[in-house]
């Protein structure tokens, strides 16, 4: 793989660069994967902009929403030699105590592309086979995808994916969604996917007007509607179409302080709080909310490996849309596509393609 190469983060903020590099040959539990394609997270904006830190040494190829074909394998993983595949953005090592308690989220050894290893804005990528997940390329094409479309499974997809599942979120319930970007748009279709009715809150009219038309049944823009306001829409919205007062599922998307702050303040009795988005900024809340309506706030660390089959299983029945959420770019024009992103300038989320 003499042609081989990747993009660069030497330092937070400077302009990233691409080398030639060798992947290796695979050691024993490894793969390589020629990548088809790798989504822009709000994750990598963070670690690069925000100088959230990483755990590998600078300098880091980031990128961990890869979906590719394996090229090379290590013989105890020679079966997925030639095989689509979607590589977890959190690869948990399978063995120790906690993944064998189906725990792999918090496995302490799992490895992230982009932030433990070499992730996958590059044309190669060698990461650990456990918890791959196939592509079957014959339902992909029919249901008009190319296998770089499907990269955003690996985060964007699953990531909301579980949290909803987490939460238990099934026919008639009520969620809100606050944050409907790249991650909260699928978490609102697949809300929808499973019978929920869902409530999706921006402060971006095109956002809104785009999840209207896949799955949300009321829209909010937070900047015309307050805390309190948006409480009695909801609550209206609920009576309105005959679902409990009780019991909201409330998935904080948005990964930023207001969000946060709105999703707290929307807790009701016997509520789930969802903490999807990721933040530095620190938020003051009175916890004992929690304890006066008997409510519950769950994390979201990734996904674990099981639940991607079902994800994508969504995707390729037509379920959840890809399409109407993503753009290609070519991976060469990653620093003007990390600077469009930064800006807000993208209405879609970015894959890269090399």
């Amino acid at each position: 793989m003499s042609d081989a190469y990747r993009w660069v983060m030497a330092a937070p903020g400077e302009p990233l660069r691409r080398e030639g590099f060798d992947p290796g040959a695979p050691e024993p539990g490894e793969v390589v994967v020629q990548v088809a394609g790798c989504g822009v997270c709000h994750t990598d904006l963070g670690f690069y902009y925000d100088g959230v830190p990483v755990k590998h040494p600078l300098p880091l190829t980031l990128g961990h929403e890869i979906s590719g074909r394996v090229v090379a394998a290590a013989e105890d993983q020679a079966a997925w030699l030639g095989r689509a595949v979607i590589v977890p953005a959190v690869i948990p090592c399978g063995t120790c105590d906690l993944c064998r308690r189906g725990k792999g989220t918090i496995c302490r050894a799992q490895k992230m592309p982009g932030n433990d290893i070499h992730g996958g804005f590059a044309s190669h990528v060698r990461v650990p086979a456990h918890g791959l997940c196939a592509v079957d390329e014959a339902r992909l094409a029919q249901a008009g995808l190319e296998l770089a479309d499907v990269s955003v499974v690996a985060d964007a997809v699953t990531t909301p994916y579980q949290a909803i599942v987490q939460a238990g979120v099934g026919e008639g319930d009520l969620v809100v969604v606050i944050g409907v970007g790249g991650v909260g748009g699928y978490a609102v279709q697949i809300a929808h996917a499973l019978g929920a009715k869902v409530v999706a809150v921006d402060i971006d009219p095109e956002k809104l007007e785009r999840v209207r038309a896949h799955g949300a049944a009321l829209t909010l823009n937070a900047r015309e509607v307050d805390g309190r306001a948006m409480r009695k829409a909801i609550g209206a919205f609920a009576k309105e179409q005959g679902l409990r007062q009780s019991e909201w599922v409330i998935l904080e998307c948005s990964g930023t302080k207001a969000g946060q702050e709105t999703a707290f303040g929307l807790l009701t009795f016997g509520a789930t709080l969802g903490v999807v988005g990721f933040t530095l900024d620190k938020v003051e809340v009175r916890l004992s909310n929690l304890m006066a309506f008997h409510a519950r706030a769950l994390g979201n660390w990734g996904c674990d490996v099981s639940l991607y089959p079902g994800a994508l299983d969504l995707v390729l029945d037509g379920r959840v849309q890809l399409a109407p959420f993503i753009e290609r770019h070519p991976l060469d024009e990653i620093n003007e596509v990390f600077a469009a992103a930064h800006a807000h300038r993208l209405a879609r989320r970015a894959i890269l393609v090399p």
